[in-house]
């Protein structure tokens, strides 16, 4: 059994309240104002800790990316989900998706807990890049968590590859006659009308994390490059 200090405790605690009230880990700042921890250093020593008792894993490209490896139940606590990231979607211009047959991205994953997916069976999670679902409360950078399906009802928000084009969409599904009409939500943009042998469905949004930090990021990017974050998304 791992002996755990009060402060780290304090700081697991900490990554627990966040992954239960948001969906999502906190950063080292947020875990510094949750448990009144002045320095980074310390809680990254901790963190560190943390991780050689095999309690955590972190992965040191994302700011949050902290993944408890243990339920945690005591207290009132709710068992955890991993979900794969498993890439982008673009809520805009469709995206092209690289021409392989191996895995598309990493093995980055994000914790969920299971009060918030109850059945975690087909599910991934996509970064969504672009403006056109902003109506939705769907903002670039923020993280939808998927569940894998081929077919869609009418107003279902899905992620769709358009085969003839080798591009993927994130947009809200609809039978229109004899085509498929794929919807953004926002009025400045234009539905897709597509052939439906040439629309496969990958998924349906089953939950919508905001990352209000996430989308910060993006911005000072796209004006420090003076480009969009995401190939002009219209």
């Amino acid at each position: 059994m791992v002996t755990l200090s009060d402060r780290q405790r304090d700081i697991v605690e900490a990554i627990r309240r966040s992954i239960s009230s948001h969906g999502y880990p906190p950063t080292v700042r947020e875990i510094c104002a949750a448990t009144g921890i002045s320095s980074t250093s310390v809680v990254n020593y901790n963190l560190k800790r943390l991780e050689e008792a095999g309690l955590l894993r972190r992965n040191p490209d994302t700011s949050r990316g902290i993944r408890l490896l243990e339920a945690l139940e005591s207290d009132g606590g709710s068992a955890l989900v991993s979900v794969p990231l498993l890439g982008r979607i673009a809520a805009g211009v469709p995206l092209p998706i690289p021409d392989t047959e191996g895995p598309l991205f990493s093995d980055e994953t994000i914790s969920l807990t299971r009060d918030l997916l109850a059945d975690d069976e087909g599910i991934y999670a996509l970064e969504v890049r672009g403006q056109s679902m902003i109506d939705a409360l769907i903002n670039d950078g923020d993280i939808v968590v998927m569940r894998h399906q081929t077919v869609a009802e009418n107003g279902d928000l899905v992620a769709v590859w358009l085969q003839e084009e080798r591009e993927t969409t994130l947009k809200r599904f609809y039978h229109e006659g004899n085509l498929v009409r794929l919807q953004p939500a926002n009025p400045s943009m234009q539905p897709i009308y597509a052939d439906p042998a040439n629309v496969e469905i990958q998924g349906k949004v089953v939950l919508v994390i905001r990352q209000p930090e996430r989308r910060g990021a993006l911005a000072r990017e796209a004006r420090r490059t003076d480009t969009p974050a995401l190939a002009r998304s219209r």
